[in-house]
């Protein structure tokens, strides 16, 4: 009979697409990880890796498995916290996925989270809205802090957030003249520094500046905004963030931050998760702390 162990390890080998950084993930050694694979392959009489001299992905036996897999484990973790539940209890792990701009406001839900449900144990990854997408349908996402046209209606149940709305940050002194705002086209005259590419707050910042006709100067890129942030206090960069993460890291020293307008616009974020009956206890439970009204 398969265990839930080895459903647990083939689902993130499927995940990880690497058996290092799987077995890492599942806080066991390589040659035990691999041991542990060959052995279900055993039991079961099938291949389900196919192997060269690095991983080469799954056979289709091995896809068919995993695919059944995440549904039996997710419907083990529901019926955990039903049990719980049923002894008046709301435990378990809820992993949320974040898109970086919306980092602040999940950590101050996270917070709010622990006080309401101190047993339940929360892990946050930043990541990419495409990949919060993904995850979300594989099953190693619980929910997600995303933008909402990033999301797929059909079977997603969707909680509005906020709107995300976007300043520029910067030194007293590269900011010296302006008052409280400053329109995108003189924001274009900046060195900013800027998200990859990949990220979708950057292709909506890309968006902007190309309904007006601009070419930024970006002299910098990275996958998150603290390199932007030091590089912005120390005097050499601009860089463009959502007015939430500024209104959560409060006033820096030496710096300011101005509102941007010429156009003002702006994205809603949301709460995403794939629709299941039953739905786990700690996403309810998370849903009623966000109901119970704004951070």
């Amino acid at each position: 009979m398969i265990e839930l162990k080895d459903l647990q390890l083939l689902t993130a080998l499927a995940r990880h697409q690497h058996f290092a950084r799987a077995a890492e993930a599942c806080h066991m050694s390589q040659p035990a990880f691999s041991m542990r694979i060959r052995s279900l392959e055993d039991k079961l009489g099938l291949s389900i890796v196919r192997r060269g001299n690095r991983f080469q992905g799954l056979t289709a036996e091995g896809q068919m498995i995993v695919e059944r897999a995440r549904g039996i484990l997710d419907d083990a973790k529901a019926l955990d916290q039903e049990i719980a539940a049923a002894r008046g209890e709301v435990t378990g792990t809820l992993v949320i996925g974040v898109v970086p701009t919306a980092t602040s406001y999940a950590a101050q839900l996270v917070d709010r989270m622990h006080q309401a449900h101190p047993r339940v144990f929360v892990r946050l990854e930043v990541t990419t809205s495409l990949s919060i997408q993904q995850r979300l349908y594989d099953g190693t996402l619980d929910v997600g802090v995303t933008y909402s046209d990033s999301v797929g209606r059909d079977d997603m149940s969707v909680t509005d957030l906020y709107d995300e709305a976007y300043v520029v940050f910067a030194s007293e002194q590269m900011l010296s003249g302006h008052e409280t705002q400053m329109s995108w086209r003189n924001a274009a005259q900046l060195p900013l520094s800027l998200l990859e590419p990949q990220m979708q707050n950057r292709r909506i910042l890309d968006r902007i500046f190309a309904d007006l006709d601009l070419r930024p100067e970006i002299v910098s890129e990275s996958s998150g905004f603290m390199a932007s942030l030091v590089m912005a206090r120390a005097g050499s960069v601009a860089t463009i963030l959502p007015q939430a993460l500024v209104e959560a890291l409060g006033p820096l020293q030496g710096t300011r931050t101005l509102r941007l307008v010429d156009p003002e616009p702006s994205w809603p974020i949301c709460l995403a998760s794939v629709e299941r009956q039953p739905e786990l206890t700690t996403i309810r439970a998370l849903k009623a702390v966000i109901a119970a009204g704004p951070l």
